[in-house]
């Protein structure tokens, strides 16, 4: 037997089982947001100069694109798991299930336009328009 009643077993009602798996996605992700920050935060430190001409080559080098995207990538799933848990509990109703296709629209549209963003310098480098 489980904890609750056998009228809420049969509603749904309890946990999902799914409380440990976010908690650790959040924690993980934010390790990663940690660590990927650190290196933009001294990558830009060693830079020489902080014009736009220079951004952009360094941006244009894999060494700090891909490091970029998985940045990218790793705010935003932790931006979204921190908003689902605020929906969640605050949101109820019709309100909850708008309020997360919104959430999610919004994050996989700003990750993808920042992600295709920075895939543009990094694959027009060096083409002269």
């Amino acid at each position: 037997m489980g904890n609750g009643t056998e009228l809420g077993r049969v509603r749904g009602l309890g946990s999902a089982n799914e409380g440990s798996h976010h908690w650790w996605h959040q924690r993980l992700t934010a390790g990663a947001n940690l660590f990927l920050m650190l290196w933009l935060i001294l990558s830009i430190a060693r830079l020489p100069n902080y014009d736009y001409a220079t951004l952009h080559d360094w941006m244009a080098s894999a060494w700090a694109a891909i490091p970029m995207i998985l940045l990218i990538a790793s705010v935003f799933y932790h931006f979204r798991l921190g908003l689902q848990v605020a929906i969640e509990d605050y949101v109820h109703g019709a309100a909850r299930v708008a309020a997360m296709f919104a959430l999610t629209f919004f994050t996989i549209t700003a990750a993808a336009i920042a992600i295709f963003s920075i895939l543009r310098i990094a694959f027009t480098a060096g083409v002269v328009a």
